[in-house]
């Protein structure tokens, strides 16, 4: 299997590969953006410049353990396994040992969105933003997950630690792929879902992007005011933007989409940040981007960066004009999947997955939405299956019953109590019936005939012999008499164990009367 390092690149000066990846970045995924007038744009443009710079391969991670099967906090060395993908049309792999997606079989697509907050004076930096992308080519859906950048989790090869701090490490210590490798790796570890690819832009080439679009169209759903938010040198720049619908320039709606000075800090940052980028889509489909492409390929040139490659690209602009913004879904790992946690060490404020929560949310979003065909398929096998197993069912109760008959009667043979059954009612021949029936059970019936009324509303036993207590128990269930309708005689010395009169409250029937037990 070739790894994704042994892909052929186009062959390229530097400055036209800058080019060229920054433009493919600086889209934020085509399926966002929208239009196969992007992909158009792509042929001609990597027919003389590099699709992207190539990634060292990593070693490739086997491949089998869900979500659920990962402990909260443990060793990196273990590594996740994921479910089986099969690759490309070359059996490629990208690097994280991830399969890369077949488009003639119309595999699903992830792709790692990484938002970098990389002040002047730094060297190396932390990912400010995590958003994982899906995209279903069979059913025609998207969706967009953001990460928390608090969450603590183990970072392959290394210990735990916040998720934002896998880039940092990668970046810092020229592992394999850098940081965007060591990013998308720790994802897949931690989700348990394969990362194919990753789209990185720092939030200057985000504002400048939105600037050529024209600006922004978002409803502020509350007033925001923030006197504290962050320069790029120490400072602060503070913002504040009243509740309601506004047009935001570049400026403005990084800084919206940056603040964590609302509720839910982070988290509710994460669902500004998505409908930003949301935004960002319609503006580019309302306006028609053809016209801003010089624009975009100037200003995107070093602030981006991808390892998406052309045959990604141009699959992905297909399908762009398929996806409607009722196909895509978004989500936030929030409170309500993780718990604040202080690490012990440090001291630091973390949060803790929970992942059997984290796990519904990730199979909903990236485990392949069914087609019609496939729902139609599914629900004759589920018919079929319920009737299989329903047969089955019936199958095990018959057996269930006659071993249960066989087990009441050796009880029964076993006490060997005498009973007289008596007809309490109208109902012609109830008497001679019943007995018969319940001779057939294993009952030792010795006499059976009408009672000395025929107005009894409910059963009742008349007990002789108080030491045969399983019989006695076997006519409570089968005639449902109750404990005020059985009564003890004073005649100790009778021939029989007990006298059933039969009341109007009992219904006979065609079918063995021992049933209890069911």
């Amino acid at each position: 299997m070739a790894t994704q390092s042994q892909r052929k690149p186009y062959k390229a000066n530097f400055i036209s590969s800058l080019i060229i990846n920054g433009l493919i970045a600086g889209m934020m995924l085509i399926f966002l953006l929208g239009g196969a007038y992007v992909g158009y744009l792509f042929y001609f443009a990597v027919k003389s410049a590099v699709v992207r710079a190539n990634l060292p391969g990593l070693p490739s991670v086997d491949i089998s353990l869900p979500l659920a099967a990962l402990p909260l906090t443990g060793s990196s060395d273990t590594p996740i396994i994921l479910p089986v993908v099969r690759g490309g049309e070359t059996g490629q792999t990208g690097v994280t040992g991830a399969a890369l997606p077949n488009y003639e079989q119309k595999e699903r697509v992830n792709i790692l969105l990484l938002g970098i907050d990389k002040r002047p004076d730094e060297y190396v930096s932390r990912t400010d933003t995590m958003i994982l992308v899906t995209v279903d080519p069979r059913s025609k859906t998207a969706g967009m997950l953001s990460i928390p950048r608090d969450l603590w989790v183990s970072v392959p090869g290394y210990a735990e630690d916040r998720i934002n701090k896998a880039y940092y490490l990668g970046d810092r210590d020229k592992y394999p792929g850098g940081g965007p490798a060591l990013a998308m790796k720790t994802v897949q570890y931690n989700l348990g879902v394969p990362v194919h690819f990753y789209a990185q832009i720092d939030f200057e080439g985000f504002r400048q992007i939105i600037d050529i679009l024209g600006g922004i169209d978002i409803y502020v759903p509350e007033t925001i005011d923030d006197p504290d938010f962050p320069d790029n040198n120490y400072g602060f720049d503070p913002f504040y933007i009243e509740a309601g619908q506004h047009t935001l320039n570049g400026y403005d709606a990084m800084r919206y989409a940056r603040t964590r000075a609302t509720p839910g800090a982070d988290f509710s940052r994460a669902r500004r940040q998505q409908q930003v980028l949301l935004a960002m889509r319609d503006k580019a489909l309302q306006i028609g981007i053809v016209s801003k492409i010089p624009d975009l390929w100037t200003t995107m040139a070093g602030t981006v960066e991808t390892d998406l490659q052309l045959v990604d690209i141009l699959e992905l602009a297909q399908l762009a004009d398929e996806i409607g913004p009722d196909q895509i879904k978004s989500a936030v790992i929030d409170t309500t999947m993780t718990i604040d946690y202080i690490v012990p060490e440090t001291g630091a404020q973390v949060l803790l997955p929970l992942r059997e929560k984290i796990r519904i949310v990730v199979e909903d979003m990236f485990v392949n939405s069914p087609t019609v065909e496939d729902t139609l398929q599914a629900e004759a096998e589920a018919a079929q299956a319920a009737e299989e197993a329903q047969a089955q069912d019936r199958a095990q109760a018959i057996e269930q019953a006659v071993q249960r008959q066989e087990e009441i009667r050796a009880f029964l043979t076993q006490e060997a109590a005498k009973l007289v059954v008596q007809n309490g009612t109208n109902i012609p021949s109830l008497a001679s019936r019943v007995a018969s029936q319940l001779n057939d059970q294993g009952f030792n019936i010795i006499q059976f005939g009408p009672a000395d009324s025929t107005s009894y509303t409910r059963s009742v036993i008349v007990v002789y012999n108080e030491q045969k207590n399983y019989t006695l128990e076997v006519l409570k269930a089968v005639f449902d008499v109750s404990e005020e309708n059985v009564r003890s005689s004073p005649n100790l010395k009778s021939e029989v164990d007990f006298r059933v009169i039969i009341g109007s409250d009992f219904e006979i029937s065609d079918s063995p009367l021992l049933t209890i037990g069911e």
